[in-house]
Parts: C-alpha cells; sequence; structure tokens
C-alpha cells in the first residue's frame, strides 16, 4: 500500500495526506486528501478547457498525489483546489474555480455522489488519520519521453481519462497509466520552471519565461475537433504565503 508506515528510501516521493472513510448508499470511500491546504495550486474551467496553476512546491505535492492515485486502486484522491488563493492572471475568462478528484475506475464512482461523499469528508468532526505516502520515484515515467500508447485496445484504455464535472468538481476517472503521465506533466512543469531570480519578471500567460504542458486531449476519445477539451498545467512563481 502507498500510503504506509514503511521506511522511506533516498528514492521515494513524500506527501503527507489524510485518510478518511465515507459509507455511501451501502458503499465504503477511502478518500486521501492533502494534509495541509494548497496554497499554490489552482484549477478553473474556461469556455473550452480547464486550467491548473502551479508553483514548484505544490505543484509536486499534486503531482505525488496523481502517483498515489495511480498506486491506489480502492481510493479516491481529492484536491480541495477552490479555495486556493486566485492564481496570477486569471479573470480575462470568467473562469470557475474547481476542485479535482482522481478516480480509479475500480472505485466505480458515480459523479452525482460526489457531493453528499465531500459534504460528509467536511463535517468538523470527521474521523480521519495522517499518514506520510511513499511513492517510488520510478513510478513517475520518463519526463523527456512521449506517452506512447499500446496499439493493443485493452491496454490503451489504461491511459483514457473520462472526465465529469459535478458540485464544482471536475472528476477524473481513470487507470494507472493515465494517472502517471498526468503526473509526469505537471512535474515536468515544476521543474522546468523559471529559476528564482528569474520570477520577478513571470508574466503569467505570456512568453516570457512561459512554461506549461497539457495534461490530457480529450481530442482523443472524439473525433470531432469542436468537441475538443483540454486539461493543461502553467508554472507560476509562488503568489500566496
Amino acid at each position: 500500500m502507498a500510503a504506509s508506515r514503511a521506511p522511506l528510501t533516498r528514492d521515494s516521493l513524500r506527501v503527507k495526506i489524510i485518510v478518511q472513510k465515507v459509507r455511501l448508499a451501502g458503499t465504503e470511500y477511502r478518500v486521501i486528501r492533502p494534509a495541509r491546504p494548497l496554497r499554490n495550486g489552482a484549477l478553473y474551467k474556461t469556455h473550452s478547457h480547464y486550467e491548473m496553476y502551479v508553483d514548484r512546491p505544490d505543484g509536486r505535492r499534486i503531482g505525488a498525489l496523481w502517483l498515489l492515485a495511480a498506486r491506489s486502486p480502492r481510493s479516491l484522491v481529492y484536491l480541495p483546489m477552490r479555495t486556493a488563493p486566485t492564481a496570477p492572471g486569471v479573470g480575462w475568462e470568467d473562469e470557475k474555480p474547481l476542485d479535482l478528484v482522481l478516480a480509479p475506475r475500480t472505485v466505480q464512482l458515480r459523479p452525482s455522489r460526489w457531493k453528499r461523499i465531500r459534504e460528509r469528508l467536511n463535517v468538523g468532526n470527521a474521523p480521519h488519520e495522517l499518514r506520510t505516502a511513499s511513492v517510488p520515484e520510478r513510478d513517475l515515467p520518463d519526463l523527456k519521453a512521449d506517452c506512447i500508447i499500446p496499439d493493443n485496445p485493452k491496454a490503451a484504455n489504461d491511459f483514457l481519462l473520462r472526465k465529469d464535472v459535478y458540485a464544482e468538481t471536475l472528476l477524473l476517472t481513470g487507470g494507472t497509466a493515465a494517472f502517471r503521465e498526468g503526473a509526469k506533466e505537471i512535474f515536468a512543469v515544476t521543474k522546468d520552471g523559471p529559476p528564482h531570480a528569474a520570477t520577478e519578471y513571470h508574466l503569467p500567460g505570456s512568453c516570457n519565461y512561459h512554461v506549461c504542458r497539457p495534461i490530457y486531449d480529450w481530442d482523443l476519445d472524439t473525433p470531432k475537433m469542436c468537441n475538443w477539451e483540454q486539461l493543461h498545467v502553467e508554472f507560476c512563481p509562488q503568489w500566496a504565503r
């Protein structure tokens, strides 16, 4: 189990998490969330895309949680991002803040249940357990390698992400490969973001030290480009403390 008390090794990615369990309609859901609120990690819905903004520390936390989702087939990974301070440059396209849920297919989460699950998670006296999760760095795909989807339909299905938007939340349902590839793009942005000396010149949404990557393109799943939507991640220097 990824979120274990086993000794952490040098090649492990570590993230502090809260683990909670919620029973709803006869089903128990195990939910993993970051132990500390995300201050510099935000997600927005624009007219056509989903835009994520991260600084280096919170971006690495978010990437580690994507890898944890790949290793936790019986758990939901919940990232409360709506309450994060507004990212720089946001406000031009009537962006709507969203939370993010990563749902392995094996959980079989019905999107319509998410709002009630979240309500129970956020009750003041809800039981919870604080842990440090450890994910081996070998789980992270090569940052420079292109994603190659296998020809075998069953294997290729593991790379697909289904999206649902419900209760101000982007719910992504997928397999291990899909979550690892998403983590790869997030880690690439945090690695290639501008050095500290350049951050004072960073212009959000511009070409001046601008670093971004697509996490997922839904045109892979739909034959018509008019239905195209993308989940995109952009590096921003720390904007909140």
